[in-house]
């Protein structure tokens, strides 16, 4: 990670070790009772082998699982929602939500929150996106299963500085899709693509942390990549010198920043329009929650969750408890990763050290 990004906004190894040593993971983790605690575990894309045990644990212990509006509840009124009370959160809204999630919690009587990204969704059936089409998402919001919420409208990651770090090599089609930088945000998203060998990439940050966006010299970046496609396209990155060649090209590059009042904006039209679309789209006024992208929330972005009618918003702060609990911050709610689910109290349980 670069020097440039804030340790708050890092995870990682070292994070983790922080967050042990700091007394952030509760005692139930190691052993102990849930307490008044509610813990709420994160997904991502899930596959069958690896959800059912994890529903059968819990469906063995006797957990029930509980949706955004209980969470509010717990922490603004003090309400506990029950003893073995538990969140489970499905981030982005991948088609494995709908394919794998939705009919095995219907199978074990549980309920969930997915944390869709409306600019992500498209509507065609044939779609080739790995997210749900707008269909798919109206079918897991009228299933009874899923309680629908935003991850935002766009989940963008954007360049925030003109300190070169690399070009888009062939590799770059191994990094996580999500952590594409952005090229546009308006009617719909499009991020720096993996055939795109040879643009220059810089320093990278959330939307929704306080950096200022940098809109990167396109004219630099076509240079690089007709470097790249005159001389041999992927082929050209098995040579020695292929990083001091682009980076000769990527000279005297004229980007820019945005002002201060065009950053505010966006990140305002992030939280609003990601809450409007959905709602728009599902025929509801439900959405009112928010999982903010890979947990980072800037000063910008936490005065803004109130304004745009958010209750809650899910978001990393370190020294932080992963666990919630009445009186907690209702905008910088806490989650666990889901491989820590069988630590929770009952048979079979797992501890800490074995989970990791």
């Amino acid at each position: 990670m670069n020097a440039r990004v804030p340790f708050a906004e890092r995870g990682g190894q070292l994070r983790g070790l922080l967050d042990l040593a700091t007394g952030c993971y509760p005692a139930f983790l190691f052993g102990g009772s849930l307490g008044d605690l509610v813990p709420a575990f994160h997904f991502h894309d899930v596959t069958r082998e690896e959800l059912e045990p994890q529903l059968q644990y819990l469906s063995e212990n006797g957990y029930q699982t509980i949706d955004c509006d209980q969470i509010k509840r717990l922490v603004v009124d003090g309400v506990h929602p029950g003893p073995r009370s538990i969140a489970l959160t499905f981030d982005d809204a991948w088609v494995s939500v709908w394919s794998v999630a939705m009919p095995l919690l219907k199978q074990y009587g549980m309920r969930a929150v997915v944390f869709a990204i409306p600019g992500r969704i498209e509507e065609s059936v044939g779609s080739t996106s790995p997210f749900v089409t707008w269909t798919q998402l109206r079918e897991l919001y009228t299933s009874g299963v899923f309680d629908v919420q935003s991850h935002t409208r766009s989940h963008a990651m954007m360049f925030c500085d003109a300190q070169l770090v690399t070009f888009v090599t062939p590799d770059y089609a191994r990094e996580p899709f999500l952590n594409h930088p952005v090229t546009t945000m308006d009617n719909r998203v499009a991020t720096v693509d993996d055939d795109a060998l040879g643009t220059p990439l810089y320093v990278r940050r959330s939307r929704m942390s306080d950096a200022r966006r940098y809109f990167a010299d396109e004219m630099v970046a076509d240079r690089c990549r007709r470097h790249v496609r005159a001389n041999g396209g992927a082929s050209f990155f098995a040579r020695p010198d292929w990083q001091r060649e682009l980076t000769a090209l990527n000279r005297d590059p004229h980007g820019r920043f945005e002002d201060d009042a065009s950053r505010t904006a966006t990140i305002r039209r992030e939280l609003a329009d990601g809450r409007a679309l959905l709602n728009e789209q599902l025929g509801t006024t439900t959405v009112k929650h928010v999982a903010l992208p890979w947990g980072i929330s800037g000063r910008m972005t936490r005065a803004e969750l109130e304004a745009t009618g958010h209750e809650t918003a899910f978001a990393e702060r370190p020294l932080l408890r992963r666990s919630i609990g009445a009186g907690d911050d209702r905008f910088q709610l806490m989650r666990l990763n889901n491989k820590f689910l069988t630590c929770l109290p009952g048979r079979g349980r797992r501890w800490f050290f074995s989970a990791v």
